[in-house]
């Protein structure tokens, strides 16, 4: 088992990508503790479960200050849609918050655990959406996401030599009951999806699970010697 004896924290576990990462966390032997707003979500995963807003810096805190983990995943996030003149200062301040603050918070808590007990894994979940490439109506979103990898980048130099490696996964667009509201609210849904598949060259969006092998692969030590990278996982949609 690749994460026997590690224990993880992860956010916004009740579906999507980051089920499937609390999900494949658990078969590779870690102590997971899998968060999400809607405890509902949680159920049936194998762990410590509870409800948790990452907006809330005292309870995140306190949350992961308790897990002593070995391994972060910070997976909550939020995708707006439009353009810059569609924008609002309410919904930028939102992304920043869940998307990039959220993330901040969650280091600043699980950083001295790890640097006290000698090393750590983090993973955040980013998107090719922003410093990679433009998606269309994705202002905010890619502008938040661009500043995921920006402090990713940042938290792992500085920590480099603290045994703590901080990376990000930059996915492309991935099957997800998020996703299927997004399409839903554009109106026709088949359409959208199949301009959604068109977009990545290999023809098809990406699967949770498909992001969880290498969530799995950078929280074990066989990634022990990879920090401060944007992993890309978009079915080829950046050298397309």
């Amino acid at each position: 088992m690749r994460l026997a004896g590690k224990r993880a924290f992860i956010t916004a576990a009740g579906q999507g990508i980051g089920r499937a990462i609390a999900e494949g966390y658990a078969r590779e032997g870690a102590e997971v503790t899998a968060t999400d707003l809607n405890p509902d979500l949680l159920e049936g995963l194998t762990g410590t479960t509870f409800a948790l807003d990452v907006t809330d810096k005292p309870v995140l805190t306190r949350a992961i200050e308790a897990a002593q983990p070995d391994i972060l995943v910070n997976c909550a996030g939020f995708v707006h849609a439009g353009t810059l003149l569609e924008a609002t200062d309410e919904d930028f301040e939102f992304a920043m918050m869940l998307n990039v603050r959220s993330q901040f918070h969650s280091m600043q808590a699980a950083l001295p655990g790890m640097i006290e007990r000698g090393g750590g894994s983090i993973v955040n979940i980013a998107s090719i959406a922003g410093s990679i490439v433009a998606a269309p109506n994705r202002c905010i979103y890619g502008t938040s996401k661009a500043a995921v990898i920006g402090l990713t980048k940042s938290v792992a130099l500085d920590y480099v030599t603290k045994g703590i490696r901080v990376n990000c996964i930059c996915p492309g667009t991935v099957d997800s009951p998020s996703l299927h509201d997004r399409l839903r609210a554009m109106g026709d849904y088949e359409e959208a999806r199949r301009a959604f598949n068109a977009r990545q060259p290999m023809g098809r969006i990406g699967t949770p699970e498909e992001i969880a092998h290498l969530a799995i692969y950078l929280g074990s030590d066989e990634s022990a010697f990879t920090t401060g990278q944007a992993h890309v996982i978009d079915g080829g949609w950046a050298v397309g």
